[in-house]
């Protein structure tokens, strides 16, 4: 008889949480709500490792990363991109160098509370005028920090939302230049994560098999993002990282 449990995670509580995650993952991929997308793998840690849960993201993250590629691949914004990647590819680093050190859920926590920390400032202070950039130190140590836990959790969108939503950019454009950021940073874990050991059979083909929720994600997201508008838009955006920076905080402490 065919051994299901060797090739695919079995529990039930384990798809009763990762549908959701993987569609608010989807849904984040396409700038739509972003910051929603962290909540994905603590979601998920629920019935399984932080490891393996990030693990299992892979190829349904290479999924989502292509569809929103397809769709936002002429709206980004090619200087900040070449600004942001060296940066966070170098957090990419940093995440592999400490990842058998670090507990992937205090990672999380500080995550969170940084995430909520800016939140309280951008409503307590709200901007008067239109927002000009952050200096670009700050934008060097946010998306660093942003490739460091992208790679430790799946959860980079907290710091670099920090950096580009001063900016108030056209939701299109935000979106788009988030999709191709993270579809490099992403693209760029493969290899550190084979090296670790972390992607296996079993959480590759688990992985696969909650690949048809990805498009949907990513396509109700894209849908949405084009048709909203920018005090909508980033109103929903608040709220993701509000709920995230909560779950995440909740989850280190808990």
């Amino acid at each position: 008889m065919f051994d299901w449990q060797s090739w695919l995670v079995t529990d039930p509580l384990f798809y009763v949480l990762a549908v959701p995650a993987v569609l608010l993952i989807g849904i984040s991929k396409s700038g739509f709500g972003a910051g929603f997308g962290a909540l994905g793998v603590p979601l998920m840690a629920i019935a399984v490792p932080v490891p393996q849960a990030a693990s299992i993201m892979m190829p349904v993250l290479l999924v989502m990363d292509l569809f929103g590629l397809r769709a936002y691949r002429r709206d980004y914004d090619p200087v900040l991109l070449r600004f942001m990647l060296p940066f966070g590819l170098l957090g990419i680093g940093v995440g592999f160098l400490t990842f058998r050190i670090l507990d992937a859920h205090w990672v999380a926590g500080l995550v969170g509370i940084s995430t909520l920390l800016f939140l309280a400032q951008r409503l307590l202070f709200p901007p008067q005028a239109i927002a000009k950039a952050p200096p670009r130190p700050v934008g060097a140590v946010l998306t660093m920090l942003s490739g460091f836990t992208s790679f430790i959790a799946h959860a980079g969108s907290p710091p670099i939302n920090a950096y580009l939503l001063p900016m108030r950019l056209p939701p299109v454009t935000f979106a788009a230049t988030l999709t191709v950021f993270f579809f490099i940073i992403n693209l760029s874990k493969w290899v550190p994560f084979a090296y670790l050991d972390l992607l296996d059979p079993r959480n590759m083909v688990t992985g696969l098999a909650l690949t048809p929720l990805a498009p949907l994600g990513v396509w109700l997201g894209v849908r949405i993002a084009r048709r909203i508008s920018p005090e909508v838009f980033y109103r929903f955006v608040y709220w993701g990282m509000g709920l995230t920076g909560v779950k995440l905080v909740w989850d280190a402490f808990h």
